[in-house]
């Protein structure tokens, strides 16, 4: 191939990412130049509403899809947490990199139960907030969007007492020393396929699929697709407020759901263990599982509101 090109967000971070894929393509097929085509989504220009009023996180894909399909770009990188489970006709995921940290970041505090008395917490995932209202009722949730420097900033301005945000992000764009607490899965249950990056494209590019499978990590491709099948059992929204994590164990797959009401007052949670090799029958079977006992109760009343 003489060029491939990666639509991307203009995001610091969605360019890390875009750039990281860049780098390992160019040097995987030293003759081909690979180039950013940065681009401006819906999601990143409506900052003052919550995404699940907006039409959830596919708002940040839809340019970047639009591009591959109008020629404009061969391939995205995408947060596997911002994707929803379903894709454009003629698109598709076509490989999923080796995971970053899963878990979610507190800033500001050592710990949820430490936070003050009605505690101001920042956070624009109902997943997150349902999980902090879960732990801590007396906190108030105050919606935080924007890049990872504009909720920092906030936070420091003392808009918020402490704010939420994926572990990965703040470690790839160097703000590892400003995590308060790495709050494990026990504590916080992570969204689906954070941590991961994935790379879409038209599936008829056969050249494309090609190259950028040789990034593909079958470990968390396996994960990934795991927890994904149990999302899209739930709806395939990306913004609900489902959690799903997934761990290899040997030959096994050990997969936690959840799913909850954003005022944490109606939480299902489950698990299941079985075969690796059926991951996403794991994750469709979890996902009924957890319909049935209350989850499609909780997201019809939130279709009502």
């Amino acid at each position: 191939m003489s060029e491939l090109r990666i639509a991307t967000r203009r995001s610091p971070l969605a360019l890390w990412q875009a750039e990281h894929v860049a780098e390992r393509l160019r040097s995987l097929n030293p003759g081909t130049r690979v180039e950013l085509v940065p681009l401006v989504t819906k999601g990143d220009q409506l900052l003052d509403s919550p995404l699940s009023r907006l039409g959830g996180k596919g708002l940040f894909v839809k340019e970047l899809e639009r591009a591959m399909l109008d020629g404009e770009a061969d391939l995205a990188v995408h947060s596997m947490k911002d994707v929803p489970a379903a894709f454009p006709d003629g698109l598709g995921l076509a490989a999923i990199l080796a995971r970053e940290d899963p878990r979610d970041a507190l800033i500001g505090a050592p710990s949820i139960e430490a936070l003050p008395q009605g505690a101001c917490v920042g956070t624009a995932s109902l997943r997150r907030q349902l999980q902090v209202q879960a732990a801590r009722p007396d906190c108030r949730i105050r919606l935080l969007r924007g890049n990872i420097n504009t909720r920092l900033a906030k936070l420091e301005a003392g808009e918020y007492d402490a704010i939420l945000l994926a572990a990965s992000g703040l470690k790839r764009m160097g703000f590892e020393d400003r995590i308060s607490r790495i709050l494990e899965p026990e504590d916080m249950l992570p969204a689906v396929g954070q941590g991961a990056l994935g790379i879409e494209c038209r599936l008829d590019d056969t050249a494309t699929l090609a190259a950028v499978q040789a990034l593909n990590d079958d470990e968390s491709n396996l994960r990934v697709r795991a927890e994904r099948a149990l999302g899209h059992c739930m709806g395939g929204s990306c913004q609900l407020p489902v959690a799903a994590y997934a761990l290899r164990e040997g030959n096994d797959l050990w997969l936690r759901g959840l799913v909850g009401s954003p005022d944490g007052q109606r939480v299902v949670r489950d698990e299941i263990r079985g075969p690796a090799s059926a991951g996403e029958a794991l994750g469709q079977e979890l996902g009924q599982r957890m319909l049935a006992a209350g989850g499609q109760d909780i997201l019809d009343a939130l279709d009502s509101d």
